[in-house]
């Protein structure tokens, strides 16, 4: 799919695109070095990131709004005695009957529709016959692409009632991301965001998992920046507006140690403690950001 280029070049007050931090006319503006041509230009040139147009930022947020049906769906069906498996199916189905194709479906070998975590399962947890208990927490990650675009969003589910370890870590992941999307304003830094989820999650004796991160998404399913859920502030890539990606912290109640299953996918912590995440698309706006994939923190 071939993308228009951005139109809107760099102002005077928005932030320089060379990564500084600092406006425009205060950095770079009349060096013959400077990218004059456009915003869009100067982003993937140096950073290899596509902003998006006002177009593609809707077709984002049609195929954002498909994704959660479908995890409203799933949340529907969560009982004890189903089985993983089961959540894949009526994830897979009801998005092809959505005219729309699930990413995560044969991408680098992934052999499912959706990734289903449980428990000590951090992430990219493979469907099979596992069978949900009580008490446990199960994350779901969808991806649809429809008409071309991505849309990538997860949450952490109780099945039946949660014990009081899985209410905390739900609601420790729950917030990091709230904090972190707090944090998603023009002119503020990557690494503004990681920072916000390590200080409140570490603050609460939990842990950030640092192997996995959030990412570009829209026109694929992995795109840069990577947005990494621990770091410091003032570090990393500026945000501008028409940049979209996913925030999609992955805290454990335990320590942040990490090993993948033989399976080559699913990701445990490595002390057995359990681990949730939420995650949502987000679009950097003039003023702030829209969620494209919104639900309530």
């Amino acid at each position: 799919m071939k993308h228009k280029e951005d139109p809107v070049t760099v102002g005077r007050n928005d932030p320089c695109p060379c990564g500084s931090g600092k406006k425009y006319k205060k950095c770079c503006m009349g060096r013959e070095t400077t990218p004059q041509s456009s915003l869009a230009r100067a982003y993937r040139e140096k950073y290899g990131i596509c902003i998006k147009q006002a177009e593609d930022i809707r077709a984002i947020a049609r195929a954002g709004r498909l994704a959660l049906e479908l995890l409203d769906r799933v949340e529907q069906m969560l009982r004890p005695g189903i089985t993983t498996d089961q959540v894949n199916t009526l994830v897979h189905d009801q998005t092809v009957a959505a005219g729309a194709v699930p990413a995560p479906l044969n991408y680098r070998g992934f052999p499912k529709s959706v990734c289903v975590s449980v428990n000590d399962e951090v992430c990219h947890g493979i469907p099979g016959n596992r069978i949900l208990q009580a008490g446990d927490i199960v994350n779901v990650d969808v991806t649809p692409i429809l008409n071309g675009y991505y849309a990538d969003v997860n949450k952490t589910f109780f099945v039946g009632t949660p014990g009081l370890n899985a209410v905390k870590i739900v609601d420790v992941t729950r917030r990091s991301l709230a904090e972190a999307m707090a944090m998603v304003t023009p002119g503020n830094h990557v690494g503004d965001i990681g920072w916000a989820i390590q200080r409140y999650v570490e603050a609460r004796d939990c842990s950030v998992v640092r192997e996995f991160v959030g990412h570009g998404v829209g026109f694929d399913f992995h795109e840069p920046p990577q947005v990494p859920h621990y770091g410091r502030r003032g570090e990393g890539v500026v945000l501008v507006p028409g940049m979209v990606f996913t925030i999609e912290p992955m805290i454990n109640l335990g320590a942040k140690g990490i090993r993948v299953l033989p399976d080559g996918w699913t990701a445990v912590t490595a002390d057995g403690s359990l681990s949730a995440q939420f995650e949502q698309t987000l679009v950097v706006t003039s003023d702030g950001f829209e969620s494209l994939t919104p639900f309530d923190l």
